[in-house]
């Protein structure tokens, strides 16, 4: 039975580990979405910046506005393309997340496997010295019922 008792600690740790693994996808998900969410925010600003300045096509600009408004979209696209590699840094942590929390899957799953085997072997093995009692508890009975006749 210690044996089993401590394939149960082990069981137990690992469900710890998958809680923890799937703590860190829910994290790495939400930072993710986080990021996009900011990546979004940008483009859309982008967007509405570009589109204000489109909007007056028969306007006549001074030179120094220009430049400026096209050194503050270079500097957008700057931070746009920052953020574009800040989102795909949290897919790989999320795409690592969710590896980690399928190996803490699997180790869990095997060790319930092997406990439940373990468990199955102890009840067969308790079966078969039950069942040998009652052999030898029948057989002295037998003996003792024959040498009395």
């Amino acid at each position: 039975m210690s044996a089993l008792k401590g394939l149960m600690v082990a069981v137990e740790v690992a469900e710890r580990q998958r809680d923890a693994a799937r703590q860190g996808v829910q994290n790495a998900r939400a930072a993710h979405q986080a990021a996009q969410g900011q990546m979004e925010q940008l483009q859309g600003y982008a967007n509405e910046t570009e589109g204000r300045w489109g909007m007056r096509a028969d306007a006549t600009v001074a030179p120094e506005v220009m430049f400026h408004h096209y050194q503050f979209m270079a500097r957008l696209a700057h931070a746009i393309g920052l953020q574009t590699t800040v989102v795909r840094d949290y897919e790989g942590r999320v795409a690592a997340a969710q590896q980690g929390l399928l190996q803490t899957e699997l180790r869990l799953a095997s060790l319930k496997k092997l406990t439940d085997k373990r468990r199955l072997e102890l009840e067969h093995a308790q079966a078969r010295r039950d069942q040998k009692q009652t052999d030898e508890r029948a057989a002295l009975q037998y003996r003792k019922t024959s040498n009395g006749l």
